[in-house]
């Protein structure tokens, strides 16, 4: 099992891609992010069909495991999350640049609202009707047994 980040973030804003395909960091996380990995983060593909935002150290927590893997799909696994690896630098407006390539991926609209998600210890960019397609079918599932018998005290 791989050590977990001590870092959390949840939830978020909808944003809105400009026309340069920069996205606005979340205020309540841009010090964070600024203090932890000095305004770096790194986006690459995420098999969900979004796109995940990492500090670098997390993201080179992911890469060591994916490298590691050994099992038939390993390389297309690795094409996914480090072939699409792209670093990002927040700029003075505390903006990130989003390739074109990743946003056509993600299925990002030009000027589109982009959901800007904290999941535990990174980030996932999600065109808001992909999420909510990803949302219907998870809760078409049901609740896993952990969440179904929780009882908050």
């Amino acid at each position: 099992m791989s050590a977990v980040s001590q870092w959390r973030f949840f939830g978020g804003p909808v944003l809105t891609l400009d026309v340069k395909g920069r996205l606005t960091v979340p205020s309540k996380w841009r010090d964070q992010i600024n203090e932890r990995a000095a305004g770096q983060l790194v986006v690459c593909k995420d098999p969900a069909g979004c796109l995940g935002l990492y500090t670098p150290d997390i993201f080179a927590q992911l890469a060591d495991v994916v490298l590691k893997l050994t099992d038939d799909d390993a390389d297309e696994w690795r094409r996914l999350y480090l072939g699409s690896h792209t670093e990002l630098e927040i700029d003075s407006g505390s903006r990130v640049l989003l390739p074109p390539e990743l946003r056509r991926w993600a299925g990002f609209k030009e000027n589109g609202s982009v959901v800007f998600m904290g999941v535990g210890a990174h980030f996932e960019l999600w065109d808001p009707g992909r999420v909510e397609v990803r949302e219907a079918q998870v809760i078409s599932k049901g609740k896993p047994e952990p969440l179904r018998t929780l009882v908050f005290q």
